[in-house]
């Protein structure tokens, strides 16, 4: 039903800012809390900001930016709980992943939406949840657990805006992109044709 979807430019921002407004709540509760964003870019003000808010709270944010990122994880006091990364590999990614812990009754959702002002609040952009259980979790490991684990395109935002390398260290080198293609090759949706 069409109440369950975020919209822009009616639902979308509002429903965001509340989802993460109450991911800081959760720890001050004693409930588990974390965000996991994949997106193409983040530019909106009031996102970063309330973002920040939450890293000041305790909540572990992760965000796969392909893209743009004008928030800065790392700062002391202000976003040391929030972690960047960019994938940058053989496929152009589109994909959009709102991941909100909740308290431990994840909600995942997928979009069509960056966090960017144009697009929460200019545009019409979609944000739907993933309500199987089986899907959810396919969702969260193929287009987020995959690429958070990844040690060989990936590279780390710093504080002052760099990038660097994410190196595998004593890790198996593991690829997202890699890893995705092996599993859908395994189904049959690969190699088809």
């Amino acid at each position: 039903p069409l109440h369950r979807m975020l919209q822009s430019p009616l639902t979308l921002f509002t429903g965001l800012m509340e989802r993460i407004r109450r991911e800081i709540a959760h720890p001050r509760a004693g409930r588990p809390a974390a965000i996991r964003f994949k997106v193409n870019g983040v530019t909106d003000r009031d996102v970063i900001k309330a973002l920040y808010e939450a890293s000041q709270a305790g909540v572990p944010v992760d965000l796969i930016v392909r893209g743009m990122c004008c928030l800065r994880p790392g700062v002391p006091g202000v976003s040391e709980n929030i972690r960047v990364r960019s994938i940058v590999g053989r496929f152009l990614e589109h994909p959009r992943i709102y991941y909100f812990e909740n308290g431990g009754q994840p909600e995942v959702y997928c979009a069509s939406a960056d966090l960017m002002e144009r697009n929460l609040q200019r545009r019409i952009e979609v944000a739907f949840p993933i309500l199987d259980p089986i899907l959810q979790r396919r969702v969260v490991e193929e287009a987020l657990e995959y690429y958070l684990r990844d040690n060989t395109q990936s590279w780390l935002l710093q504080a002052d805006g760099s990038y660097v390398r994410s190196l595998p260290g004593d890790e198996p080198l593991f690829s997202a992109q890699g890893a995705l293609l092996k599993a859908l090759a395994m189904e049959g949706v690969v190699g088809a044709a």
